[in-house]
């Protein structure tokens, strides 16, 4: 092989012929220290040597990274190595996991669990639902903050349950550091805390399949037996009006002074649906045409069911309420007082309806339990139910061979919207056009 002494300007000149794989150039002054270059590529510094009567070949790095001087010192030092008797590529293969170990005990000594439930956060994000996004921005939430509602009476709010392990590194998370996180946060708020303990066991599931984090974890530190009994099972609740209690609760209802308020009660039990997914509904959600309702749920991402006689009449009355600046806005059930333009969850309203009428312990999601609960009455089939109050199907069949159209929930939700008025002896007169008064 013809040997020339490297400068900067034969190195950068050296190209390979285009009716060639690949072509050397070797440097006079320095064994074994070469340039290879392909048509189709830039020419990289090479060293080759014979290592047990084997040729090797090892390649060390672009010109453009490499000075012919710091080039030529590589090569040497790999030379050293075979002199002594070792396989250059294996001690390039020791350093190369001696400077993982340096990054991932790196990492390990520095990255806070924050830091990754942020990148967690922002990951999943597009996989998730607004809803159940915003319920983990909730359980990081550092607290403080001014407030009136939820705050047992220190006038601020709380700081979520996941907030006091944002600040620990990521390799302290350890199931004793949970175990403590569980024992305290089970006595303040066990519901809470078993959300946020759940979200916790999916991050920490989720770490342990990144790379970057995999190596930090031993296991799932939260999956053990003590923090599973610091939060305990959750109670079966049994909240729900029964058929002889629906005019009580009807005619409270009705006469809270919020038109809103009351109108949103009686939809959501009449509904079947969840507190959020009525309060999520826009105007734009309701089709007087073809009589339908678009909610937005967290099972398929919406479901379209019937708009019922009466919960559109109730829709009729409603407020159409503006912003500050006179553009109507566009939820229906709109509060121009709050800061993002939509009603809160009016449990207060629901409470105090029920202390009058004599149903303390009857919660929203109470209602939804008892729309289930009334069609018993009327032998409604149980998948007409689910697919109106947006529940996963729960058979084979009803999968991927049931397919039930508008037309036929609205006979059966009519059904059921007539039989609870009467049950409640609300007047009710079914042909009436919506927001118009009739006399009963």
């Amino acid at each position: 092989m013809a040997k020339i002494a490297f400068t900067a300007g034969r190195v950068s000149s050296f190209t390979c012929p285009p009716d060639k794989a690949q072509a050397f150039k070797w440097d006079a002054t320095t064994p074994g220290l070469g340039l290879r270059a392909t048509p189709a590529g830039k020419p990289s510094y090479v060293f080759q040597g014979r290592f047990q009567d084997k040729t090797i070949r090892i390649t060390i790095g672009s010109p453009e990274a490499w000075s012919i001087p710091d080039a030529q010192a590589k090569a040497r030092e790999l030379q050293r190595l075979i002199d002594e008797g070792r396989d250059p590529r294996e001690v390039r293969a020791e350093q190369a996991a001696v400077d993982v170990a340096k990054r991932e005990a790196s990492i390990r000594d520095s990255v806070t669990f924050g830091e990754v439930w942020t990148e967690y956060l922002k990951a999943r994000r597009d996989h998730w639902g607004t809803r159940h996004y915003q319920d983990h921005v909730n359980l990081a939430k550092a607290g403080g903050e001014k407030s009136k509602r939820g705050t047992r009476g220190k006038k601020e709010t709380i700081a979520g349950p996941i907030h006091p392990l944002l600040t620990k590194r990521l390799a302290d998370v350890t199931p004793e550091t949970v175990e403590a996180w569980a024992a305290k946060e089970s006595k303040t708020r066990p519901t809470y805390g078993r959300l946020a303990w759940r979200c916790l066991k999916a991050f920490l599931t989720w770490c342990n399949e990144q790379k970057a984090y995999a190596h930090i974890l031993q296991g799932n530190p939260a999956k053990t037996k003590k923090t599973r009994e610091a939060f305990g099972k959750p109670a079966v609740k049994s909240d729900v009006l029964l058929r002889e209690q629906l005019p009580v609760w009807f005619d409270a209802v009705r006469k809270i002074g919020n038109p809103t308020v009351a109108g949103y009660l009686q939809i959501l039990l009449l509904l079947g649906a969840r507190p959020g997914e009525v309060l999520a509904m826009r105007w734009e959600d309701v089709n007087l045409t073809w009589n339908s309702l678009t909610i937005r749920d967290k099972v398929e991402g919406e479901r379209l069911i019937p708009l019922t006689p009466f919960v559109s009449q109730l829709l009729a009355v409603l407020p159409r309420h503006k912003d500050k600046n006179g553009k109507p806005l566009p939820w229906v059930f709109a509060s121009p007082s709050a800061a993002n333009g939509v009603l809160s969850i009016p449990r207060n309203h629901h409470t105090a309806a029920c202390k009058v009428a004599g149903l303390q312990g009857l919660t929203l999601h109470g209602l939804r339990r008892s729309f289930k609960s009334l069609t018993e009455w009327l032998e409604i089939p149980a998948g007409v139910v689910a697919q109106i109050m947006g529940h996963k199907p729960s058979a084979t069949a009803e999968k991927h061979y049931t397919v039930r159209p508008l037309d036929l929930l609205r006979m059966h939700h009519e059904k059921i919207e007539t039989w609870v008025l009467e049950q409640a002896g609300v007047p009710f007169l079914r042909n009436a056009a919506p927001g118009r008064l009739q006399v009963v």
